[in-house]
């Protein structure tokens, strides 16, 4: 039996929305085990956002900066690492320019996305892409017709690496 998307996703996916303070956001990616939130509307499926995406607001280079992310309008303590450039003076106020915007402002909305039906070589050639560096595919449900705002589909599930590494190691321990 073909192993399908359906097989290897995830239905409880933690997602933020396209409204949510990007302080918010970059304080519970601070806490994930993950490095990025799918942004979900109405159910539907309107972008992504990562670490990377976050932290190049600050201008990243070559130096390091902890800050701890407790002062308003941040939620809690924590200390989360950019890079940057001590020539750039002016991160702080980047820091705090930034932190009331929406998340709409820095997601991706093109989302490389599957479906619950694609088979696990489709998945694996999509994680493998060398032109981008995906290590979570968003499972979508799609509409008829495309949506009028945007929508990827309706979100049904995510697929981490991980979980394709695991199926493909079960499935050949199996076969031995």
């Amino acid at each position: 039996m073909a192993v399908t998307a359906r097989d290897l996703m995830t239905t409880d996916v933690e997602t933020v929305s396209p409204d949510d303070d990007i302080s918010a956001v970059l304080t519970r990616l601070a806490r994930a085990e993950f490095n990025g939130f799918p942004v979900v509307e109405d159910g539907d499926l309107v972008g992504i956002v990562t670490q990377s995406d976050l932290v190049d607001l600050f201008q990243p280079s070559d130096r390091t900066l902890w800050i701890p992310i407790g002062f308003p309008p941040f939620l809690e303590s924590l200390e989360y690492a950019i890079d940057l450039s001590w020539d750039e003076l002016d991160t702080g106020i980047d820091l705090v320019r930034n932190a009331g915007k929406p998340v709409r402002t820095v997601m991706t909305e093109d989302v490389v996305t599957v479906e619950p039906d694609d088979d696990l070589d489709h998945i694996l050639d999509l994680l493998a892409d060398d032109e981008r560096d995906i290590n979570r595919l968003p499972v979508v449900e799609r509409a008829e017709r495309g949506s009028a705002n945007g929508s990827n589909g309706g979100l049904v599930g995510i697929i981490a690496r991980q979980d394709v590494l695991r199926t493909v190691r079960d499935e050949r321990r199996a076969s031995e």
